[in-house]
């Protein structure tokens, strides 16, 4: 059959959740049976998201392929439960790059190169290969930003040009804001979507379906409202209202028989409609037997009681398969390593929590009081997990206090210490002489030997994995005899490069360190395999 083309807009304001409706219809739609992929158009002139603050634009994500990208498309791998390519991620950096390189090899042949229509046919181009990597016969499409926006106005182009050649063939979904209003606070507003939609109509496209989000669900009277307004159908207006968790999203969007729809305006013969295994993991996540408390300390802290939890929602979402795997509630709690290097007494309040998390990251801030915090996970047997800094601090750790190398540290903090346990390659330090930072970081997957009988051998179940990275700092294998003679087990490596991937300690209920970031393959219906184990172990706490 033709591609089939789902392209979705946002309207009146930035993060209402495009992403995850996005993940969401290309769940449904796999649900009925169609093979679907899902791909992410930033409208930023970055090449991709590796130099994006984490503080401004969420987590950086990291593909097998080493593609550094938008938080969107960790929602889209684990909603499918695949691996996607950078073929899936484009921003206007990258088109625009793409377009001139062309131009400079005389591919244009010699042709004046427009904007019009060469960057949307650059778009489109993007599009169809990814289709043909993945053999998708439906591709979902999130366009970054809102509609109206200078920004997203080429890739808008790029819908109304496969629209001429496959008007049968492809569907807008505009993900719109309304707000709620009036004397009781309670009354949804419809003014701000057909303000979007006349904004899509102003460039030549007509939504074919409209997601409501709201704080509540749409009752019929909105509904009929936006019908009128904005010219569709009843049935094509999808109540997205605010869930306790985002997995809800696909049952919510079904219960308003948001497939049958697509599927009718694509002439698409009805699959199965398999939604069960979602819909049990729903169960699981709104009927918990019980809770478990994991802290997090992270470094990308708002004023106040504002934490940036985008800088780390592959970590947030990891600990939620794990625990919904267990059906049990996660509570997190987010801990300021700052207070335990001005107090260390503080440290007693890790007591009240399950496990211990401390996530990847840059930088020399609240450093100490990360290693005080690991030093009484180890000391007190208290669940504790290192992903890439985490690890890196947590051996670093361990070689002050219990190999009696007290200036041990990482070059990335301390370039003289004497033992520098944590350190950048030789290759590496050319690259960053020469500027070329991206170069010089260790990006994608990776793979990994395990150690029979190690903790991280039992969680896998088998000997060799593959992981993803995003790191320039490795463990310096010159201390690997000193600190494997202490007491340190290291139970993974890297065969092609013999680097250290894996550490923990063996008597201690779980206390393992990974070089990677196994935050990137988690899966709601597959939590990853150390996440898994991790909770176990603060259940067991």
């Amino acid at each position: 059959m033709p591609t089939k083309y789902i392209f979705v807009t946002g309207g009146v304001m930035s993060g209402v959740g495009k992403g995850v409706a996005a993940a969401s219809i290309a769940k449904i739609l796999q649900s009925r049976g169609f093979s679907v992929t899902a791909i992410k158009i930033d409208p930023y002139v970055n090449v991709d998201a590796g130099t994006m603050n984490p503080t401004e634009h969420g987590e950086v994500f990291v593909l097998d392929d080493g593609m550094e990208c938008d938080q969107d498309m960790g929602n889209y791998e684990r909603f499918l439960d695949t691996s996607l390519s950078s073929a899936n991620y484009m921003t206007t950096g990258s088109v625009y790059l793409s377009v001139i390189n062309k131009e400079r090899h005389m591919e244009y042949g010699g042709k004046c190169v427009e904007v019009v229509p060469r960057i949307p046919m650059e778009v489109i181009d993007r599009i169809d290969k990814a289709v043909e990597k993945e053999n998708a016969e439906i591709v979902v499409i999130e366009i970054g930003g809102t509609v109206g926006e200078y920004e997203n106005l080429l890739f808008l182009e790029a819908i109304k040009l496969i629209k001429l050649k496959h008007s049968k063939d492809i569907i807008t979904v505009l993900v719109s804001y309304i707000p709620t209003l009036g004397a009781g606070g309670n009354e949804l507003k419809t003014k701000p979507t057909q303000h979007a939609v006349r904004n899509l109509n102003a460039v030549g496209i007509q939504p074919d379906i409209i997601l409501g989000r709201a704080n509540v669900p749409l009752d019929d009277r909105r509904k009929e409202k936006i019908m009128f307004t904005c010219g569709v159908e009843k049935e094509d207006v999808i109540s997205a209202p605010n869930v306790e968790s985002i997995y809800e999203v696909p049952v919510n969007f079904e219960n308003d028989n948001i497939s049958d729809r697509i599927l009718e305006k694509l002439s698409l013969k009805a699959k199965n409609k398999d939604l069960k295994e979602w819909r049990e993991f729903v169960h699981n996540i709104q009927n918990p037997e019980g809770e478990v408390k994991i802290g997090i300390i992270g470094k990308y802290f708002g004023s106040g009681d504002f934490i940036l939890t985008d800088s780390y929602i592959s970590v947030i979402e990891s600990v939620k398969h794990a625990a919904y795997f267990a059906k049990k509630k996660p509570i997190i709690e987010w801990l300021d390593s700052d207070v335990y290097e001005k107090d260390a007494s503080k440290l007693k309040e890790l007591d009240e929590l399950d496990g211990i998390i401390v996530p990847g990251g840059f930088g020399n801030r609240g450093i100490d009081g990360k290693i005080l915090a690991i030093g009484y996970c180890r000391e007190n047997k208290i669940p504790y997990f290192g992903l890439c800094y985490g690890m890196q601090l947590a051996t670093i750790e361990f070689a002050r206090n219990v190999a009696g190398l007290k200036d041990a540290n990482t070059t990335e903090i301390n370039k003289d210490t004497k033992n520098p346990i944590i350190d950048i390659m030789e290759e590496q330090k050319t690259l960053m002489k020469e500027n070329r930072y991206g170069g010089s970081m260790r990006l994608g997957a990776y793979d990994c030997k395990l150690v029979e009988g190690t903790k991280a051998f039992l969680a896998y179940g088998k000997k060799d994995i593959s992981e993803r990275h995003r790191h320039r700092f490795e463990f310096n294998n010159k201390y690997r005899d000193i600190l494997t003679e202490k007491g340190l087990v290291i139970s993974g490596i890297n065969p092609d490069r013999d680097l250290v991937e894996i550490v923990e300690l063996k008597d201690h209920p779980f206390f393992v360190g990974t070089q990677f970031h196994p935050e990137f393959k988690s899966r709601p219906l597959t939590p990853h395999p150390l996440f898994r184990e991790f909770v176990k172990a603060a259940i067991r706490k």
